[in-house]
């Protein structure tokens, strides 16, 4: 199992942290937003170092779907009714002014960058569709009503974005890292003050990015409580129809596709992790159905961490951090918001203001009703009987026997059958006999 994007692609070496250093920023974590973040420091000419504990790009970049959008579901109507116009406003003018920076970007880098039409689609919700409609032109933006749709079932039509887009997000990734002071193979075991410690050295820093997916610091923040994280399963298929754009469900267990070159790239079957879902079989049965005699060459699965009032956190990561930056919580966006976090982040790392920074504080109200939904799901982990138990937070692990792992139903950490870690916020190896 492994995503489309690794297919024949190489990205650039870094040595691994060997000895003491210090460095004025120091940012953990080299996936797209980490690197992002390296390289808007090292273009304003600050003085940093990136750390990554494996390869860059070796966990959530590599299995994205890899659409550049500032459409994120029909998400606007919720944000106008539970954030108000203006907030709305800052969630869609940070968005956009990511995706106009990949425009920008891209235009010299060789990353598959096609301009794409994106859409939200309902299978019988229109209504859901029209009340999208005005909140966007509320905040601003005018999108299309829909009816023709280029997927092979009936629906009642989509929300559509013009001018959008989609890459290969590793060719990218790749080639934005090549010239950056990255080190890989150099992994966090310890935090202090201002110090970070791996196998083979230690950095003293002035400021701190983590931008490791789930944030690794559990004692300030409480991202445990304002997080859970969400699978996602991507199938693959050679010589599929066109669908001619980025298409997503409205509905929580609905479909996405997209092309890449010859091939359909068909997402869902999702779960909160350690809860069961549809996985491949769901998108295979649905592959068989619309696209019998295409075949399957690649499959994979994407892992989110969703915030419980559906904005990412990005800035301090908390009041008691003042030198510590985080960027976490992306949902299902991870492409726009990296680009828009390391934006933000780079701003505050400087000193310097941003106009969306104050929406996107992790430092926030989070008295919402998931919050609570979120503690009942630990409490009724850490009470279950399992000798398989996440050294994270000692929950109780879950079998999942699509992928066969371990994993953790409260804050999504995951262990092969032998218990090796492969998704954090567990930051070692589970131990069992």
């Amino acid at each position: 199992m492994y995503s489309i994007w690794e297919e024949g692609i190489e990205l650039p070496f870094f040595d691994e942290l060997e000895g003491d250093q210090s460095t004025e920023v120091l940012i953990i974590g080299g996936g797209l937003a980490g690197i992002l973040c390296a390289y808007f420091l090292q273009e304003s000419g600050v003085d940093y170092m990136l750390l990554e504990g494996d390869r860059i790009c070796g966990k959530t970049t590599k299995n994205t779907t890899a659409k550049i959008t500032f459409q994120h579901g029909l998400l606007y109507h919720k944000l106008l009714r539970k954030k108000g116009l203006e907030q709305t406003q800052m969630y869609l003018g940070a968005n956009q002014a990511a995706v106009n920076k990949y425009f920008e970007l891209c235009r010299n880098i060789d990353c598959d960058f096609e301009v794409k039409p994106s859409y939200v689609y309902s299978i019988d919700k229109a209504e859901k569709l029209e009340k999208e409609m005005r909140a966007l032109e509320a905040v601003g933006y005018t999108p299309e009503l829909s009816k023709t749709l280029e997927l092979p079932f009936p629906t009642a039509g989509a929300v559509k974005f013009h001018e959008q887009a989609q890459f290969h997000p590793l060719k990218f990734a790749g080639s934005i890292a090549k010239n950056l002071n990255i080190y890989e193979n150099s992994f966090v075991r310890e935090l202090g003050d201002h110090w970070a410690v791996t196998d083979k050295g230690k950095v003293a820093y002035k400021k701190l990015i983590i931008a490791t997916h789930f944030p690794i610091d559990n004692k300030h923040g409480l991202y445990f409580m304002k997080m859970y994280q969400h699978r996602s399963y991507v199938i693959a298929l050679k010589n599929a129809s066109n669908v001619r754009g980025m298409y997503v469900d409205e509905a929580k267990g609905g479909l996405s596709f997209r092309n890449q070159k010859d091939y359909l790239l068909i997402g869902g079957g999702g779960h909160r992790t350690g809860k069961r879902g549809g996985s491949w079989q769901e998108l295979r049965s649905f592959g068989a159905k619309y696209y019998s005699g295409c075949t399957e060459d690649f499959s994979w699965a994407a892992q989110d961490c969703i915030p419980i009032d559906d904005v990412p956190y990005i800035g301090r990561y908390s009041k008691h951090m003042g030198d510590c930056f985080v960027a976490t919580g992306f949902q299902k966006w991870g492409v726009s918001t990296s680009m828009a976090a390391a934006m933000i982040l780079r701003d505050l790392v400087m000193e310097k203001q941003n106009e969306y920074a104050q929406l996107f504080s992790p430092s926030r109200n989070m008295l919402k009703p998931r919050l609570f939904m979120n503690l009942w799901e630990s409490a009724s982990n850490l009470l279950s009987f399992s000798k398989k138990r996440c050294p994270h937070l000692g929950c109780a692990l879950k079998w999942n026997g699509a992928e066969h792992s371990w994993d953790c139903p409260c804050h999504g950490s995951r262990f092969d059958a032998q218990g090796h870690v492969l998704d954090n916020p567990a930051n070692g190896n589970a131990q069992w006999k």
